[in-house]
């Protein structure tokens, strides 16, 4: 029997599983990940701590399995995208924490650089090279627009801010981590133990950095142009069939049974891409709708990277030697922090109540919740909007505010379909589902209801560690095309949406709309 050991590393929460050639689950572990809030709106992981919990999670998974670390096949990871640091790999000398993908410390450099002549002069340049030459690359620059969910200006913000960076990268003691390229660095290293191994990271998680530039794949000149930052001090980007990956080193771990190990890493993913994977979206216009701690819509695009007007973000969904697929993303940043902002407010006990609470109602009472923690995204992209409810009554009590709050969810990605329906200009016949809120029966629902469209919910909710599982799997040879994975899917529930309700909820989502507009451009 071949074993894979799948680790994930996200926002809340450090995870490894070991599956058997079934993809059956037969270990796992899981940690929480500690977020440090140093300042408000600054959001950042301790990255020694983090390297602990990894160690610990991928030890405890095999002692749970039951088998020998020696046992294990081959070793695929997942990670968060846009999170960072900067460091001397050489010395482990870390210039500050990791800076994750939901840190506002750039906050106000991204209005500054939206409403700057330089930007305002670059997308104006790159439309008239568009009429020029009918390219979706310069169609794209013309709607440039930065992000604070981009690596970009929170990179910029700490090279201005952090002195000891500055006179480090001037000696050329210092580089940038993404998240995947520092745990690829450590299990390859032994945690430094051998330093002079590559410098990569997987063009997955590049491509989202802001830093990227998916029409020419290659980091973007624009880098270098505008802002200063050289490519020299980034990873080399590598596809997902790389062979170079190498070994987990043996000496990262702390108990003998892991010596003389020769674990092979086959793949290292975007959480997204494996999400992708996960949810066996392999084919152009297959779509899945991630719900965790944000939610992440990936329209798969084919070979065609596609430009975006509304806010989606054109993203290399996955690269295999020389086949390169596209996709458009959206992203709501608040799903899992609004469920459970709710409980923290005490709305409910458990999340899981929440679909039933909101069942017991017929509506909300004609209140409407704006999901804003973070701003509004794409199509709305107001990242100035505020959070609330609005239209509070007497007769108003705390079920129709649970079931507000779980609409005002599924609204947003109403609007992230549509948005990605008219951009791809292809119709979205079902949506895939998954992470954990994707559990809740009643968003589930909402949503097929609310699209129009069937959503389908597998038994897995583990779609990341599956996609790692499939592509550390697919590498290293288990299966030799992507279709003899197609049989590991098993579906929980179909929930298909009521012709009856499509217009009605249709009618609210423009009040909703309306409310949006209440709480916009606030702060």
């Amino acid at each position: 029997m071949q074993y894979i050991a799948a680790l994930d590393v996200g926002t809340t929460t450090v995870r490894c599983f070991v599956l058997n050639e079934n993809c059956e689950i037969k270990g796992s572990s899981v940690q929480l990940v500690e977020l440090l809030n140093p300042k408000p709106g600054y959001f950042e992981i301790e990255p020694e701590a983090l390297w602990s919990k990894i160690v610990a999670v991928i030890e405890d998974a095999v002692k749970v399995a039951q088998i020998r670390p020696d046992q294990l096949s081959c070793f695929g990871i997942s990670s968060q995208r846009c999170t960072f640091l900067t460091w001397n790999h050489l010395t482990q000398e870390y210039y500050q924490n990791f800076i994750t993908w939901k840190d506002l410390r750039a906050d106000f450099m991204v209005d500054e650089w939206n409403g700057s002549y330089t930007l305002k002069a670059l997308k104006g340049f790159s439309y008239v090279l568009y009429l020029l030459t009918r390219s979706s690359r310069f169609l794209a620059g013309s709607f440039l627009k930065m992000m604070n969910g981009q690596v970009t200006l929170r990179l910029l913000h700490e090279i201005q801010r952090n002195d000891r960076l500055r006179a480090k990268i001037k000696l050329k003691k210092a580089r940038i981590e993404l998240l995947d390229s520092w745990i690829l660095y450590k299990l390859r290293s032994g945690n430094g133990k051998e330093p002079n191994v590559e410098h990569i990271s997987d063009i997955t998680s590049c491509t989202a950095t802001g830093l990227f530039d998916p029409f020419i794949l290659n980091w973007s000149p624009i880098m270098k142009l505008i802002f200063g930052i050289e490519s020299t001090l980034l990873p080399k980007f590598v596809n997902n069939a790389y062979k170079s990956l190498g070994f987990v080193h043996p000496a990262c771990f702390t108990t003998v049974d892991w010596q003389n190990t020769h674990i092979p890493i086959t793949s290292s993913t975007s959480d997204q891409t494996a999400a992708i994977f996960g949810n066996q979206c392999f084919s152009k216009d297959d779509v899945k709708i991630t719900m965790g701690t944000g939610a992440f819509l990936n329209l798969i695009t084919g070979t065609n990277c596609q430009a975006s007007l509304k806010g989606m973000y054109p993203l290399v969904a996955w690269q295999f030697k020389n086949q390169t697929v596209y996709c458009v993303e959206g992203a709501v940043h608040d799903i899992g922090t609004i469920i459970s902002w709710g409980k923290h407010c005490g709305l409910y006990t458990d999340p899981i109540e929440t679909s039933s609470i909101a069942e017991s109602v017929k509506d909300s009472d004609g209140v409407f919740f704006i999901p804003a923690f973070s701003g509004l995204g794409a199509p709305l992209n107001d990242h100035k909007a505020a959070s609330g409810f609005i239209g509070i009554k007497p007769s108003t009590n705390r079920c129709h505010l649970v079931r507000a709050l779980l609409e005002s969810i599924v609204f947003r990605l109403v609007l992230l379909c549509e948005t990605a329906e008219q951009e791809s200009k292809r119709q979205i016949k079902v949506l895939r589902v998954d992470g954990g809120v994707s559990r809740n029966s009643f968003i589930c629902q909402f949503l097929a209801n609310a699209t129009g469209k069937q959503v389908e919910r597998p038994q897995c909710p583990e779609s990341s560690i599956m996609g790692v599982c499939f592509a550390a799997g697919f590498n290293y040879g288990l299966w030799k095309t992507l279709s003899e994975i197609r049989k590991f899917r098993k579906i929980d529930r179909l929930f298909d949406p009521c012709v009856e309700e499509y217009e009605a909820n249709r009618k609210l989502l423009n009040k909703w709309l309306k409310a949006v507009e209440r709480f916009g451009n606030w702060y």
